[in-house]
């Protein structure tokens, strides 16, 4: 008599099943439709073939294609079919890894000739082909030396390489589709036909084996993966958008910012409509920041290292540092973050619990080393400002002062109109403990505990992710979507346990004794440059009336009125109102035009009637001429507008 296990199904209900027994024949027990749909199981939240058998009691949860987890099996599938294809049209050719990323997937390959974007048409046509055999994804479990003298008898070193480096108790793994296999933990699909057909190879690229500039380059030909051709066909709708909204055209067409080479790669100059921008954000922070009660500070550029050194910096984001400086026998650094400045400047006093929560802030600049391959526009710089903050706050004050930085982040996504985002709870990896962060596992458990019960209380959507958490706490790494669906990571909001003990910073509590504080730094706009990166995008360069670098333009029919435009200019400027005239000897409809490509919300237009009724012909962005208006009466409404920060509908 076999040996029987029970099977936990996802209403709850239990079954009985023979050792051994497979998800599909689990699918097919239940139903011969559920059966036909089914591509994978989980089986106690890990995902597995469909095929792998199930020895012990287990919950189980059957997964079809059109579930998330499926999408990136997917994709790792499909980098598969794509190695497949290019050892077949290219012999030779070694493939090394090849995983599921957002959004598809990628495989690195050498090959004496590097792949061009012109070999893309042909290797995802043999893509199809190998699709269509229909082959069944098969694991065999393999002898670790077998693998290895495997794959050196084949030519592929780098493959060996990778075995040989995995642990020696680590079970090695290969899959087969057809007469091909390769290196893999899986899960697989059932056969390749389950793929479909939505998938594109999309570009090719450089990357270094290992990611080290010492190694050798190979080719990484990237492609895109999708459930349906009809996600398939949203994906690239978005990313031909994209590219039109792409923030370093807008950014030059609107001459918002630019770079040089004489000043340096990844350090931005900010012209005047940029600085503009940068202004309001930072007018948005203050006023919201005076009305939480921070406490404006300002910190020099460089430092001490041995203050970095303190702060543990030093040993964990020195690559992430320019060199350091020898400034009188000491080594100074460029500031990379504000964190220790503001610790000195809350143990420059004695506090007491009275004191608390201390909130300090400042909108100042930091400077950290980016390779110059990740350099990216406004999205990875080297220099950036930010308005960053500290928070100093009991652990009974905790709760209110972290939900109160999540407030914070709400109100600043209904501003600009971001509907769709995700807060990510960040862990730590407890086998990592003394090597990525602080080694003190009950603080830790402790600090993720009050995180998650805060966004619990505050009743906040948040997803938990292992393995992520700042060295010296959890965080909440805030995602937001853009107005055409591109992701963005925007916002942090980090609870520290551990830095202000290193520092000694202390309170005195009711009882008159020495407490140590906890610390939440808080940047609830990241970095001015990537959010102005972002609102570009967001907006294609359409800001709201409120933050536009031009506000008004002003158009004359002819110079007979300009002088009552420029009276006109002068009462838009007494109301801080940012204005610009066009008083050039041009055409009405070239004026017209110039002030719709520098995208300026307001024009208004004015001739005979005009003056004399003292009035404005109004025409908007998106509403197009909203006839003759009284000055006045339709400056009250600007500035009405403006003081409420008032949101464009984006749809």
């Amino acid at each position: 008599m076999k040996e029987k296990i029970n099977i936990t199904l996802p209403d709850g209900s239990k079954k009985e099943f023979s050792k051994g027994i497979t998800g599909y024949d689990i699918a097919l027990n239940i139903s011969e439709g559920l059966a036909k749909q089914a591509i994978l199981v989980e089986i106690d939240g890990s995902i597995r073939d469909l095929s792998y058998p199930i020895v012990e009691d287990s919950s189980l949860k059957i997964l079809k294609k059109d579930s998330d987890r499926a999408l990136e099996i997917i994709r790792h599938d499909c980098a598969h079919i794509m190695a497949e294809a290019v050892q077949s049209l290219y012999p030779g050719t070694q493939v090394t890894i090849g995983p599921a990323i957002e959004n598809g997937f990628y495989y690195d390959f050498s090959r004496e000739t590097p792949f061009t974007i012109e070999d893309l048409e042909k290797i995802e046509k043999k893509m199809h082909q190998i699709i269509d055999r229909g082959d069944s994804f098969i694991r065999e479990v393999w002898n670790r030396q077998d693998a290895i003298d495997y794959f050196r008898s084949i030519g592929e070193v780098y493959k060996s390489e990778i075995i040989e480096a995995l642990p020696e108790d680590e079970e090695i793994t290969i899959y087969k589709q057809g007469d091909w296999l390769d290196l893999c933990r899986g899960p697989h699909l059932p056969t390749s036909k389950h793929i479909g057909k939505a998938f594109k190879l999309m570009k090719v690229s450089g990357a270094y084996w290992r990611g080290d500039e010492s190694n050798e380059m190979l080719t990484r030909i990237y492609g895109t993966a999708w459930r349906t051709e009809k996600e398939l066909k949203t994906y690239l709708n978005m990313l031909e958008e994209a590219e039109k909204r792409d923030h370093r055209k807008i950014g030059k067409e609107l001459n918002i910012f630019t770079f040089d080479e004489e000043v340096g790669a990844g350090l931005p100059l900010w012209l005047p409509n940029g600085t503009v921008l940068i202004d309001e954000l930072e007018k948005l922070a203050k006023e919201t920041e005076d009305w939480l009660g921070y406490d404006r500070v300002r910190t020099p550029h460089i430092t001490k290292g041995s203050l970095y050194e303190k702060s543990g910096h030093l040993s964990h984001y020195k690559d992430s540092m320019f060199p350091a400086m020898d400034i009188d026998g000491n080594e100074y650094y460029l500031k990379p973050m504000n964190c220790p400045h503001h610790h000195k400047i809350y143990a420059s006093s004695p506090r007491t619990y009275r004191d608390l929560p201390i909130k300090l802030t400042e909108y100042g600049t930091c400077y950290r080393y980016e390779k110059s391959g990740q350099l990216f526009g406004l999205m990875r710089v080297r220099s950036m400002q930010m308005n960053d903050a500290h928070i100093y706050c009991s652990e009974e004050q905790f709760k209110d002062e972290f939900l109160s930085v999540c407030e914070m982040y709400l109100k600043y996504f209904e501003i600009f109109g971001i509907d769709k985002y995700e807060m990510r709870l960040s862990l730590h990896d407890p086998e990592k403990l003394g090597q990525k962060y602080v080694d003190e596992p009950k603080l830790w458990l402790k600090t993720e505990q009050l995180v998650r019960e805060a966004l619990q209380d505050g009743k906040l959507n948040f997803i938990e992710i292992p393995g992520e958490a700042a060295f010296y706490g959890p965080k909440i790494d805030v995602q937001v979507w853009s107005a055409i669906g591109r992701e963005f990571t925007l916002a942090t909001n980090q609870v520290d346990f551990a830095i202000p003990n290193k520092f000694g910073l202390k309170y005195k509590d009711s009882q008159d004794s020495d407490k140590t504080p906890l610390c939440i730094h808080r940047a609830p706009l990241g970095t001015h440059e990537r959010f102005i990166g972002f609102l570009i995008e967001h907006f294609a360069g359409d800001f709201p009336l409120w933050i536009s670098p031009v506000q008004v333009s002003i158009i004359t029919i002819s110079d007979k009125f300009n002088d009552y435009a420029l009276s006109i200019y002068d009462k838009l400027k007494e109301h801080n109102i940012r204005a610009k005239l066009d008083l050039r000897n041009e055409k009405m409809g070239a004026k017209i035009r110039k002030s719709e490509l520098d995208k300026i919300p307001i024009m208004f237009i004015l001739g005979e009637n005009e003056e004399k009724n003292n009035s404005v012909s109004v025409r908007r962005r998106f509403e197009g001429n909203l006839g003759e208006i009284k000055f006045d009466e339709y400056l009250d409404s600007i500035k009405e507008e403006i003081n409420k920060k008032s949101r464009r509908d984006l749809k």
